[in-house]
């Protein structure tokens, strides 16, 4: 079973800066997509950024020239570094990733949120 961890979140004032990590453990072949969103109280989710298989990124223009993504293909993780962060930010942070199993089994799995919160 294929399943994410996320860890990272906590309180952070505005203009601070947080990593937020997922790994992803099981029957691993591939990742093909990395990719994080979030969701702030009575608002839809929202697609924040993705990494592809290779490293080509895109971002929300939220989030464009503030958040970062990476991945550590060896040990199927990928951060999310969030920079000059602001109030808006404020929300809980889901990552997904797009697997292929070892048995060839195309998967969406999605982590279990972290929450960030950005105030004085």
């Amino acid at each position: 079973q294929v399943q994410l961890v996320e860890s990272g979140g906590g309180l952070v004032q505005p203009g601070g800066s947080l990593r937020l990590s997922c790994a992803a453990t099981g029957s691993i072949l591939s990742i093909n997509v990395m990719a994080w969103y979030r969701q702030a109280p009575g608002q839809q989710r929202e697609w924040v950024g993705s990494i592809i298989i290779g490293g080509n990124t895109n971002y929300a223009n939220s989030v464009k020239g503030r958040f970062t993504n990476s991945r550590d293909n060896a040990n199927n993780t990928v951060y999310l570094q969030m920079n000059s962060l602001k109030p808006e930010d404020t929300a809980v942070y889901h990552c997904k990733m797009l697997v292929v199993e070892r048995n060839y089994r195309n998967l969406e799995v999605w982590g279990q949120g972290t929450l960030v919160t950005v105030s004085s």
